[in-house]
């Protein structure tokens, strides 16, 4: 009996997997939607010629209006602050980063960029300032060496901008002559965090106490670097607004947490980010962000961290309190999840935000562009009158409590070419999308504000 029980069972697992073979499997109900058609987006001119790329340096304030830092290569040319006025659809210059700093007329080298979002706080807007003139060493983007009697970078200040009175207030240096590129505010308990690049020690800035303290390096030797010593670092925080907790990444995927009460830093032991659906990353070597979360926000309805990491797009949210991180989704365009690839800047993107309504991400992300069915590589022109490049520029939506993917479109500028190196974004109050990103104007190439006009829904 055991034997021909045994016998009428492999029988049927035979005409069971034969009939999956044979059968067309059915069409997954949640199977996600075509993208929709093309957005088209409005460019700007704020009139500064030498505008270069800018990673975050940008937001949306109490009062409606874009404020935004459009950064500068040169050693001896600052990174310039202007608002948008969604109002009078203008632009206006704010300030000079380096005359913020007090460093006019020291001919030290000037404070280029602004790399982090600003954090708004009774009236003031609170951001850093980072080095953007650069050498390169060994084949890699060091601090630049000073030339034609210039002296050296000084290192990143904490900054805020008053929006009533148009000052600025410099809250202090950075100790070890670094940039600082990455940054957070605790508006509660008046404390700035930074991280500084290339080497990654972590500070933070006490408002009322007006102390600056450095708590240490975390990621070996950062991107300073080499072989062994090297890691890629967080570009990221996010605070627990409960404890005044602020947590970042490492590019080994651990989860750091810096705990207030004590000023103490070490890994969460529940979880990580080294996760299977993320890839897998050499640590020790450049170009990724490794395991490391690209950009996060607190989503104060649930007590999370949401974020996405770089390269694969997945979209996760991390528990605090559990140390548990959850992978949700991907995040990336409709054509890079039906191609299988991962985003083509490898680093993955920055332009990652809560919109207005307090519930629905805004995710600017790549896809691979293809002509005649074959994707497009390198610098080939990919159609008449469209700008060169290798992907286009998606606006994706989600929305948290449903969980609900929509891929809304690729963004194309007025006169038909893309928008291109893109890692920023601002929602307005109205639901209009903002970023800054490579335009071509009369033959020239500049970075500039550009706007998608909202809202956007994911019905």
């Amino acid at each position: 009996m055991m034997k021909h029980a045994i016998g009428v069972s492999a029988a049927l697992a035979s005409l069971l997997w034969l009939g999956a073979c044979t059968k067309p499997a059915p069409q997954q109900e949640t199977q996600k939607p075509m993208a929709s058609g093309k957005l088209t987006a409005k460019t700007y001119n704020s009139g500064f010629a030498l505008a270069h790329d800018t990673y975050n340096g940008m937001g949306t304030a109490s009062d409606g209006k874009i404020y935004y830092v459009l950064s500068a290569e040169p050693q001896d040319v600052a990174g310039q602050m202007f608002v948008y006025d969604p109002a009078t659809d203008k632009t206006k210059f704010v300030g000079d980063l380096t005359e913020a700093c007090g460093e006019k007329g020291m001919n030290v080298v000037s404070q280029g960029k602004s790399h982090v979002n600003f954090v708004e706080s009774n009236g003031k807007l609170y951001f850093s300032t980072h080095i953007g003139y650069y050498s390169i060493i060994d084949g890699m983007e060091k601090v630049g060496i000073p030339t034609k009697g210039y002296k050296p970078y000084r290192g990143g200040h904490f900054l805020s901008y008053d929006m009533a009175t148009g000052k600025f207030e410099d809250y202090g240096l950075e100790p070890h002559g670094e940039g600082i590129m990455t940054f957070a505010m605790d508006p509660q308990r008046g404390r700035l965090y930074g991280l500084t690049w290339p080497t990654g020690y972590f500070i933070r800035y006490d408002l009322a106490k007006k102390e600056m303290k450095d708590l240490g390096k975390f990621n070996e030797m950062g991107e300073n670097g080499k072989g062994a010593t090297y890691r890629t670092i967080c570009r990221s925080f996010s605070i627990d607004p409960r404890d005044g907790s602020v947590y970042f990444s490492v590019g080994s995927g651990a989860i750091l947490r810096y705990n207030y009460e004590t000023e103490k830093v070490a890994p969460v032991q529940g979880d990580d980010l080294k996760k299977d659906y993320f890839g897998l990353y050499d640590v020790t070597s450049p170009g990724h962000m490794a395991y490391n979360w690209r950009q996060t926000f607190w989503y104060a309805p649930e007590n999370m961290i949401y974020g996405v990491h770089g390269n694969s797009g997945y979209l996760f949210r991390f528990d605090p309190k559990a140390e548990r991180v959850e992978v949700l989704d991907r995040l990336t365009s409709l054509p890079s999840q039906r191609s299988g690839m991962y985003d083509q800047f490898s680093y993955g993107y920055l332009g990652f935000t809560l919109g207005p309504d307090g519930r629905t991400i805004h995710y600017l992300t790549g896809g691979p562009v293809y002509v005649d069915g074959k994707r497009v590589r390198g610098k080939e022109s990919t159609a008449k009158g469209e700008s060169k490049g290798t992907e286009d520029l998606h606006l994706v939506t989600y929305d948290i409590p449903t969980a609900k993917y929509k891929d809304q479109g690729a963004i194309f500028y007025q006169n038909g070419e893309r928008p291109s190196y893109v890692n920023s974004i601002a929602v307005g109050k109205d639901g209009a999308v903002y970023f800054m990103a490579r335009m071509n104007e009369n033959g020239k190439m500049r970075a500039d504000l550009v706007k998608i006009p909202g809202p956007f829904k994911n019905n």
